[in-house]
């Protein structure tokens, strides 16, 4: 099956709302499910799959002001909006997203989180400067955890 019609069905899943499609071409068959490993209906020619309860969507990007001691300035934190890896750079080979004193723009990409083997990257949600990474690139993240201080 060609890779082109894969990443498709993968828009497409990402798009419906769907949790999970299986396509069969003559003996090839692809299956591309939103929550990893689930035990799938079983579908018969006639019958159509129809998602039983509504998908919601991630959280969008939040900020969290921090204020330090020292110099009492207004910091804001880019944090995770998910449970998953953090990677900081596409490959490992690659150089990262953002690095310390890097000036970024709002919509720039910081980061992937990896969660149930989609890789999601994770966007500024305002225009600064780094001036600190606090999480080191294949840790694990929490939902609101903070990445990225940008002032």
């Amino acid at each position: 099956m060609d890779i082109r019609k894969v990443k498709k069905l993968m828009e497409l899943l990402e798009e419906s709302g769907m949790a999970e499609i299986e396509i069969k071409e003559g003996e090839e068959s692809v299956k591309i499910s939103r929550y990893g490993a689930s035990p799938a209906p079983s579908l018969t020619p006639v019958q159509s799959f129809v998602p039983q309860q509504p998908v919601s969507t991630p959280a969008p990007v939040a900020t969290s002001p921090v204020v330090t001691a020292e110099n009492q300035t207004s910091d804001q934190s880019i944090v995770s909006p998910m449970v998953g890896t953090f990677y900081s750079a596409p490959s490992p080979t690659a150089k990262p997203f953002v690095t310390i004193g890097q000036k970024i723009n709002q919509g720039d990409t910081v980061g992937i989180i990896e969660a149930m083997k989609i890789m999601n990257q994770i966007e500024a949600d305002q225009s600064g400067t780094v001036t600190e990474i606090l999480i080191k690139d294949g840790e694990a993240v929490e939902f609101g955890q903070p990445l990225i201080v940008i002032e």
